[in-house]
């Protein structure tokens, strides 16, 4: 056995690449900074929100966007009641699974609202941010808020 010290390397992991979103996502993205919301409409009809670039039953590539309502259905929750500095909001708020209205397939985001108005089955009211703020992306929906239980 030889008593010399092993050879130690630093590395870092890392991927120098951003992914194209390609002709779906994009005009999702597009739309979602021009504050319109769409789903993507598969062969047999079902609209899936978020869109995705093809129907995961079938692998069949969608038949388009469409849009949908800026309005929903609490499908499930849980609340974050101290918010870290990842989160989307610096007060409390509830992840929320949301049947947003027409789509077949729930949407993640935040329900931006007191607790005691937050339950499965409540309706909800997306809220964007202020067209000058909107890039393109997720965040550019601030939240949903409660409209009725």
């Amino acid at each position: 056995m030889s008593d010399a010290a092993p050879y130690v390397s630093s590395f870092v992991l890392e991927y120098a690449y951003k992914r194209s979103l390609g002709p779906v996502l994009s005009e999702f993205f597009t739309c979602l900074r021009d504050g319109v919301l769409m789903g993507a409409r598969t062969a047999d009809g079902r609209v899936l929100m978020p869109p995705t670039e093809y129907d995961p039953q079938t692998g069949d590539d969608i038949a388009g966007l469409v849009p949908v309502a800026d309005a929903g259905t609490i499908v499930s929750w849980t609340w974050v009641d101290e918010p870290e500095a990842r989160h989307p909001v610096d007060t409390p708020f509830a992840f929320a699974l949301i049947r947003v209205d027409g789509t077949d397939t729930d949407l993640l985001h935040v329900v931006v609202d007191d607790r005691e108005r937050i339950q499965t089955g409540a309706r909800v009211q997306l809220m964007w941010k202020p067209a000058a703020e909107r890039v393109g992306a997720m965040t550019d929906i601030a939240g949903f808020r409660v409209v009725a239980g």
